[in-house]
Parts: C-alpha cells; sequence; structure tokens
C-alpha cells in the first residue's frame, strides 16, 4: 500500500481499543459521583468526531446527553452545566488553544473534565480531570477518536443497564483494528481512481445520513478543505432534497458514502436521483468490505470508522497525484486568526 505501515496503524487503533478498561474506571468514578449529564464539547475535526458517539447516546440512554462546539458555550454558556457534568475534550496534540481555554470554563462551572489526547504530557491532559492517551498522527487519528468515543458512549449504556447489546458488542472491537486493516487492503486498488475523481473537479457535494454522515461532513472540510484546498459543499442527506439538489447537474461531483444500517435508505433515496442527473455520482459504500467476527447491527454501527479507514487511503493517493502534502497548511497554526 502506498506511504502506508500497516504494524503502525494496527498498533494505534489496538490502542483505542485498549483503552476500554480506563475509560470503565473512569465512568465508574463518575456514575458513583452523581453524574448527570454528558457533554462532548470539542473544536474543529476532533469535535465532529464525537458526533457518532453523542447520537448513540440519545438513541439509547435517557441520561441528558449534548455535543456542542467550545465556542458555542463560551459565547452562549449552558444551563446544564455543574458538578455532575462530564465534558469530553478531545485534542490530538493537546495544545489546542481553544480547548485549553473551555476546559478551564466548564471546570469553572464545577464539571469535570474527560480528554482523550495523543500526548500525556500535553498541556490539555495536564489540564483535565481524567485523561485517556492514544498516540496518533493525522492520518489515524479519525478512527482512534471514532473508537475511544464510541467505547466511552457503549461503555456508559453498558453501566447504566439502558442498552442489552452493550457488553456483547464492547467484545467484537477487538477484531476491529484487523479488519480495518483489510478495508484498507480491498480499497487500495480503487484508490487512485476515486483519487482522481476527487483532484479532477473544482468543487463536491458531499453527503451521507448517520453516523457515516459525521465522516462525509469530517472528510469534506478536514482533509480535502484543510488539507488540499479543495472546495466542498457537505450536506446531510435529508437535507439534500431541500436546496442542494438544485445544484444538481451534468458534470457536478456528488460524492455519497453509504453506510450501513437503519439510516442507508436515506442515503440510497440521494443515490436514486442522483444518478439520473449527474454523471460524476462516486459511491463508497460500507457494505463493500468484509469485516469477519462483525454482526449486521456493529456494522450499522461502525460504518463511519469503516469508511474513515478506506477514506485515508484515497487521501495518500490525491496528495501524491496533486503534488500537495497533507501537512501542507496557508494559515492555520502559521497565522494568527
Amino acid at each position: 500500500m502506498l506511504n502506508f505501515d500497516a504494524d503502525r496503524y494496527r498498533r494505534i487503533q489496538d490502542g483505542a481499543v485498549q483503552t476500554a478498561p480506563r475509560l470503565g474506571e473512569i465512568l465508574d468514578r463518575q456514575l458513583d459521583r452523581g453524574l448527570s449529564n454528558v457533554l462532548f464539547l470539542g473544536a474543529g475535526g476532533a469535535g465532529m468526531l464525537m458526533a457518532p458517539a453523542h447520537e448513540l447516546l440519545s438513541e439509547h440512554s435517557t441520561l441528558p446527553t449534548r455535543r456542542m462546539v467550545g465556542a458555542e458555550l463560551a459565547a452562549r454558556g449552558a444551563a446544564d452545566l455543574g458538578p455532575g457534568t462530564l465534558v469530553i475534550v478531545p485534542s490530538l496534540s493537546g495544545t489546542t488553544p481553544d480547548a485549553l481555554q473551555h476546559i478551564a470554563s466548564v471546570q469553572d462551572a464545577g464539571a469535570r473534565v474527560l480528554a482523550m489526547v495523543g500526548d500525556g504530557d500535553s498541556p490539555v491532559a495536564r489540564l483535565a480531570d481524567e485523561v485517556v492517551v492514544n498516540p496518533a498522527a493525522d492520518d489515524t487519528s479519525s478512527e482512534s477518536f471514532y473508537l475511544q468515543s464510541h467505547i466511552f458512549a457503549v461503555t456508559l449504556l453498558e453501566r447504566r443497564q439502558e442498552w442489552e447489546s452493550a457488553a456483547t458488542h464492547l467484545e467484537t472491537l477487538g477484531t476491529l483494528p484487523e479488519s480495518l486493516l483489510s478495508v484498507k487492503r480491498d480499497i487500495e486498488s480503487d484508490a487512485p481512481a476515486l483519487a482522481a475523481h476527487l483532484a479532477g473537479h473544482d468543487w463536491h457535494i458531499f453527503t451521507s445520513a448517520g453516523s457515516s454522515w459525521t465522516e462525509a461532513h469530517y472528510y469534506a472540510m478536514c482533509i480535502l478543505e484543510e488539507m488540499q484546498w479543495i472546495r466542498t459543499r457537505p450536506v446531510h442527506a435529508s437535507d439534500f432534497f431541500h436546496g442542494t439538489l438544485e445544484l444538481l447537474e451534468p458534470g457536478v461531483s456528488l460524492v455519497l458514502l453509504k453506510g450501513e444500517g437503519p439510516t442507508r435508505e436515506i442515503a440510497e433515496r440521494v443515490e436514486r436521483f442522483a444518478a439520473r442527473v449527474t454523471d460524476d455520482l462516486l459511491v463508497l459504500d460500507a457494505a463493500r468490505f468484509e469485516l469477519a467476527g462483525l454482526t449486521e447491527l456493529d456494522r450499522g454501527l461502525l460504518s463511519h470508522v469503516v469508511l474513515a479507514a478506506a477514506l485515508e487511503r484515497v487521501s495518500a493517493h490525491l496528495e501524491v497525484l496533486r503534488d500537495h502534502p497533507l501537512t501542507t497548511r496557508r494559515y492555520y497554526r502559521r497565522v494568527s486568526y
């Protein structure tokens, strides 16, 4: 595989799965203290990656759970923020200025902070009340954060006895890192053509539904826009028919990520319409990949992780094709703003 270290990847994703005991200990402490609500708080891509975990808790748990952008919380406040609140803050580098500011703010309100970081000696890790560490880098952090937040959500549901499949599902995650490697091997032969599609258009509409919508939004904004300077228009598949469909015509690229599970039909509705309108429809379907040991339920819950693993291979070819390294920036962490 192009510019890829399989052992490194497996080690990082195994590390994400192995945070489960630590997350269980942290949740036990918070529940003993009287956990009243959970707030997923983050900035940019890391914050976006928390969305599937938030949605899973919202679907199965009566415990109040919200997801907010840190800047919004700082500007508007939150009436439900207090001593019973556990705030989840992801930060790969552990140096994000916004994250540091927001941690101090919620702690002043009495909330406790669980930081998910790649560096246990970083400022964010030192400031947080609880820390989970899994060293990673940009090319592996999506799956790592997806898995850690997913494990947090499922473990909380298991502790509160709100989802009967929680314990069984957690057991299956040990096989996932190897399955994600097989996803990468599977997509590698198609990755050059997929990269050529992305490189061959000035802009793209990205759409999906369910947890896969998070990956569509994240990949469009954080990979194509930030790392490749390619314009995108991310739109949830359920909103596609309320405006964005009017932008579609021959020559307009529509990238559709299809996940598995109950929201798949929402994405397929867009696919059926788009196939009649544009000749530039690109569909990446999580159902194409073999995931040994995972049930239909497991696959539906993890589509966003599978698609992230596949799209990293596309990105690896895209940066070579365009002679534009994924690490190149014009403004991010280069100028003040």
